[in-house]
């Protein structure tokens, strides 16, 4: 810590020939957490995976980022990360390793770029703290050991940032245009959620640059054109791409990326609005006090009771999680209910929260003594960036409808950026001044200590009291001993300040952890206790740490051979069938247990997670597997299914249809052959007809159809259809177990074949 109070050039100069030795270890540290045991998650979120395996296989799969080999439909998001996946896989062999290497690269990369980021400026030391709090942010290595898009976007984000600042120093137009091409670039990796960074990009460049305001005007305009050039590229070529020559675009209403973009993964995202327009039987989602109302009469019993069974708590849990839009005391996907303190609710603040009140202390620290006018220090410049990228991603998270709890890792940078050059500055004015400025540092050990104690209490039952009254004695012990040896220039104090930090950061290092300790969850990632839960609940309504995934699950045309007492969940009367909420999607109505039915089923979350219980029509996760198979809809085959649709295709195009992503990702990766995801990701997608149907089938593409009695929605007239004009295939021909007992309202579903003359 005494290294803190030297200038920043001498650091810098010190440092200029020779690597940071500090450095290396926090390198190695992220290293760590995001690629350690990456090789035992077989298929990562199946969903993606398999659209990897589709893109392998020409040139218009990879184009267009296809899911399934046939290119019937496209995945939910643009192709740019997926590029990078698939040539990934290319290189190494397609395995869930080599699709989730990229981003745990980006992951690592983010650490490094943020390092450089803030070295030049704030110090050597500041870099440092950035770096390792990037490193330590739990969310961060959870989401870079999978393969979903949010660590590649950040990484992309930051070069952008570089790119940036960069533009500032030199006052070169190009680097400007090149900064904000690539804000373009990340448009094509999560659409809109790229632009959150603009209002920094912006403010930070008006401030910062000094030249005309002319010259300011002009570039930002020039820039902004080709950032939006780049960013509409794809959806233009591809949605003047005539229909029939293209897959159709996933989870859209209309075939179009310009409305995927600014509808489902834009606007809708912040409305909380995930109700289906294309389906004919549309249903809003619950309001939050038809919710909460639900909630209290399921709940009212088994709250009170704390002995109550395992069953009885993932019923509990399941029940959290009914309503599209969050109107419960968890919110949607256990992101909390909207308001100013919702990144301190259980759920979101053990994801990213840990150092939220260092970081007020030290934007207080940081903005001391500014005047609005100016004139503005290189160091409040970059910090004022910081802020405009912090302050409208947090205002966002605080009062939008529909996220997943990943997707918190577009506040890594920023917190981290501040914690660091924070830890510095509050230090400087603890050693220097006398006066307020002085009480910053240790207030801000103070809150921050307090702020974690309450994050760990609800996970006491699994990670015991020792870490919590730890952390809670150790910084109140030496924030105060701080305050009483104010200015005292010695060893003894510069050791204190040093363990202080290391307190602040030794919980989210162990949260950091936790993916590799308890086992990930690859399509709704998240970190703690119950991170293989993908839920970032308390543990006393987790899943089973040592499995992943959906637990019990089935692939499609096997049966458990569990008893009904297993109860699905099951749509409310006149809702859609869908109940899957894919790597950002939802379903469309609410998910509700069977009448009577004591013990909730399971919730089903493509490109998301599942709660606890159990579902068909989904993949069996092993424990006891050497691969960790936690994509949700992925695990096993049914191996006697593939045999009997292997055996019996006459030529067909499609190994077999199916409503959803669900049923045929695995078959997809394991097979490499097309499958037919008729409704698309959750199985809503207007993208089938019954003559277009009828037309496929005369021309001899699909003839066997496994329908399982979710994903309807968009498509009932076509199920209608197909089950009134086929031949049901005997489940002894194609199921690989018998079951005296059938789950679910439509049992482990039914394979059809229908011949057209």
């Amino acid at each position: 810590m005494k290294h803190m109070n030297s200038e920043v050039k001498e650091e810098r100069t010190s440092n200029k020939k020779r690597i940071d030795l500090f450095l290396v270890p926090i390198v190695l540290i992220a290293a760590f957490l995001n690629l350690f045991k990456i090789w035992t998650d077989e298929y990562a979120n199946a969903y993606y995976t398999a659209a990897v395996k589709s893109m392998l296989q020409s040139f218009h799969n990879f184009f267009y980022a296809s899911f399934d080999p046939g290119g019937y439909v496209t995945i939910d998001k643009p192709p740019v990360v997926f590029w990078i996946q698939t040539i990934s896989a290319k290189i190494f062999g397609f395995h869930g390793w080599s699709v989730i290497l990229p981003q745990a690269l980006a992951g690592i990369g983010s650490v490094l770029l943020l390092y450089v980021l803030i070295k030049r400026t704030f110090g050597v030391w500041a870099g440092r703290f950035a770096a390792l709090a990037m490193a330590l942010t739990p969310i961060v290595p959870a989401v870079s050991r999978t393969n979903n898009i949010d660590s590649m976007l950040v990484f992309t984000l930051l070069l952008a940032t570089w790119m940036l600042f960069r533009a500032v120093r030199t006052v070169k137009f190009g680097w400007v245009l090149a900064a904000f091409a690539m804000i373009g670039v990340a448009f094509n990796m999560k659409m809109l959620q790229a632009y959150m960074v603009l209002p920094a990009f912006y403010v930070f460049y008006v401030v910062a640059t000094k030249i005309t305001w002319k010259k300011k005007i002009a570039f930002l305009t020039t820039a902004t054109a080709l950032m939006l050039a780049v960013s509409v590229s794809w959806a233009v070529v591809v949605d003047s791409t005539s229909a029939d020559k293209r897959p159709y675009m996933g989870s859209s209403q209309t075939n179009s990326v310009l409305e995927l973009a600014f509808g489902y993964n834009g606007i809708n995202r912040l409305t909380g609005n995930t109700s289906v327009t294309g389906s004919s039987h549309k249903q809003p989602a619950q309001t939050e006090q038809q919710t909460a109302s639900s909630e209290t009469k399921q709940n009212s019993n088994s709250s009170a009771d704390s002995s109550q069974s395992s069953n009885q708590r993932k019923s509990s849990f399941s029940q959290k999680m009914q309503a599209p839009g969050g109107g419960n005391q968890n919110g949607m996907f256990n992101t909390g209910n909207p308001g100013p303190f919702r990144l301190f609710q259980k759920g979101l603040s053990d994801q990213i929260s840990w150092l939220l009140p260092f970081v007020i202390f030290s934007i207080v620290g940081l903005f001391a003594g500014v005047k609005f006018k100016g004139p503005y220090t290189a160091k409040q410049k970059e910090s004022l960036f910081w802020l405009a990228w912090l302050l409208p991603v947090a205002v966002f998270f605080s009062i939008a409808g529909f996220f997943h709890q990943y997707y918190l890792i577009m506040l890594a940078p920023p917190i981290a950026a501040f914690a660091g050059a924070g830890a510095v500055a509050l230090w400087s004015m603890y050693k220097q001044h006398n006066d307020w400025k002085s009480w910053l540092l240790p207030g801000g050990i103070l809150t921050t200590a307090a702020l974690q104690v309450y994050i760990m209490s609800p996970y006491v039952s699994s990670i015991g009291v020792a870490p919590i009254a730890g952390v809670g004695a150790l910084g109140v012990i030496l924030a105060l001993v701080l305050a009483i040896r104010k200015q005292r220039k010695n060893s003894l104090t510069n050791y204190l300040g040093a363990a202080a930090m290391v307190v602040l950061l030794a919980m989210p290092a162990y949260w950091a952890m936790t993916p590799i300790i308890y086992g990930g969850n690859s399509m709704l990632p998240s970190a703690g206790p119950d991170s293989s839960s993908g839920m970032g609940g308390p543990p006393s309504t987790a899943t089973n740490s040592k499995q992943s995934g959906f637990n019990g699950m089935q692939p499609p045309g096997s049966s458990s051979g569990n008893s009904s007492s297993n109860n699905q969940m099951q749509p409310p009367s006149g809702s859609l069938n869908g109940g899957q909420m894919p790597g950002g999607s939802s379903n469309n109505g609410q998910m509700q247990p069977p009448s009577g039915s004591s013990n909730s089923g399971q919730m089903q979350m493509p490109g998301g997670s599942s709660n606890n219980s159990q579902m068909p029509n989904s993949f069996s996760s092993k424990s006891s597997s050497s691969k960790r198979k936690s994509g949700g809809m992925n695990a096993e085959v049914n191996q006697k299914l593939l045999n009997y649709l292997t055996k019996n295709n006459t030529g067909e195009k499609y190994l077999f249809a199916t409503t959803d992503s669900t049923s045929a990702a695995p078959y997809i990766i394991k097979t490499g052959k097309p499958v037919m995801a008729m409704g698309g990701f959750s199985g809503s997608d207007p993208i089938l007809t019954v003559s277009k149907l009828k037309a496929m089938i005369k021309k001899g593409e699909v003839k066997y159809f496994y329908l399982s009695g979710m994903g309807k929605g968009g498509q009932s007239d076509v199920i209608t259809w197909i089950k009134e004009n086929s031949k049901e295939i005997p489940s002894s021909k194609w199921q690989s177990t018998s079951s005296s007992a059938q789950q679910g309202p439509s049992g482990n579903g039914t394979l059809y074949e229908i011949t057209l003359k």
